[in-house]
């Protein structure tokens, strides 16, 4: 048997493989009027192709808890009744086809208000309709990007109560998953890293004061999200910059991660996605598997099951990944791009039976 199609549980929901689709902003909703951050047929096409294609959980891209949460214009919510419907009805449908539906809430910070990637992804210019002020724990730009303003106590207190509840209405809609963005540099990294946290008050200086927001928001997102399902976070394991000649040494690395996540096992985290850097610009020795390491750690450090993600391309790969204990599940971004059927075709390569099952209009190709 291969331990890369063997389900996994947590709590009241079982995920029946552990090939999971990593979320990856598709930049395609409407920008203006009423559908603003609405999934639409794209989204639905692309997320419902993924579950045919065997992926066992299906996580939407970095979902925006409130309209200045977004990265760009372009990007899904779930502020309000009516993206959260929209979410409903392609969540049937992941799982008629037999994968679990799980959200990424996210919250883009100073990298918000910024023009999707094939229009150069930098600032929108601060006069256009489409743009707004962003906020960070600093008034530190990302970059070229618009300087944020420094987040106020009010805005901190917001940005818990948005994340509270988008994971009310995410419930409401037939999510089984919620994962909680911290990675990538968006506002909860940038709260958690001293790159971009230069804050003297209760959310900034000491590890345990920059820690303090996202374990606010993962608190409130426990204390609605039903007990019988699953909350994951996604980390940058490391900023990549504490070995980089003439950079700032004072920067997140992989020890304050594990340390991190000791704290979020108290909160009730089922599981770690775990990826890396976006908070500075910095070298990264990008290969094979590059970010499995970091998962390693906290698979072996912690109580706190790890999942992996980070050119995941080989069937045999994922399988050593998972059965040698580095990671109980790997994430697959591009690749999954490439080739939505991989599951399947892994499953093929590996002599395995996947589940879900092969839809008996496909079964003759396989």
């Amino acid at each position: 048997m291969s331990v890369l199609f063997e389900p996994i549980t947590f709590r009241g929901v079982t995920v029946p493989n552990r090939v999971w689709m990593a979320p990856m902003c598709q930049y395609s909703a409407d920008v203006t009027g009423r559908d603003v951050g609405v999934p639409n047929d794209w989204h639905r096409t692309h997320l419902v192709t993924r579950a045919i294609g065997g992926a066992g959980l299906i996580l939407t891209e970095a979902t925006a808890v409130s309209p200045e949460g977004r990265i760009s214009p372009a990007d899904l919510g779930i502020w309000n009744d009516t993206q959260a419907e929209a979410f409903a009805e392609i969540n049937a449908q992941l799982e008629y086809f037999g994968a679990v539906p799980g959200i990424q809430l996210g919250h883009a910070g100073r990298k918000g208000s910024a023009h999707v990637p094939w229009r150069g992804g930098g600032s929108l210019d601060g006069d256009d309709r489409l743009s707004w002020q962003t906020v960070a724990p600093s008034a530190i730009g990302f970059g070229d990007h618009t300087p944020p303003a420094a987040a106020t106590s009010a805005d901190i207190r917001k940005v818990v109560a948005d994340f509270a509840a988008a994971a009310e209405r995410a419930s409401r809609a037939g999510f089984k998953v919620v994962e909680i963005h911290a990675a990538h540099g968006y506002l909860l990294h940038q709260f958690l890293s001293p790159v971009s946290n230069h804050r003297t008050d209760e959310y900034g200086g000491s590890f345990a004061r920059r820690i303090r927001l996202l374990l606010e928001v993962v608190d409130a997102v426990r204390g609605v999200w039903p007990a019988e399902l699953p909350v994951f976070v996604r980390v940058s394991a490391t900023d990549w910059l504490s070995e980089e000649p003439g950079l700032d040494a004072d920067s997140w690395t992989p020890d304050q991660t594990v340390s991190l996540v000791e704290a979020l096992a108290d909160l009730g985290v089922d599981l770690v996605d775990v990826s890396s850097g976006g908070v500075a610009s910095a070298r990264i020795p990008v290969g094979p598997g590059y970010q499995v390491p970091f998962a390693r750690r906290i698979q072996n450090e912690t109580t706190v099951p790890a999942a992996a993600v980070g050119l995941i391309t080989e069937p045999g790969q994922a399988e050593r990944i998972v059965e040698s204990g580095e990671a109980v599940a790997v994430f697959l971004g591009r690749e999954l791009l490439r080739d939505p059927y991989w599951p399947r075709k892994a499953a093929l390569a590996l002599n395995a039976q996947v589940t879900p099952q092969i839809p008996a209009q496909y079964a003759r190709a396989y």
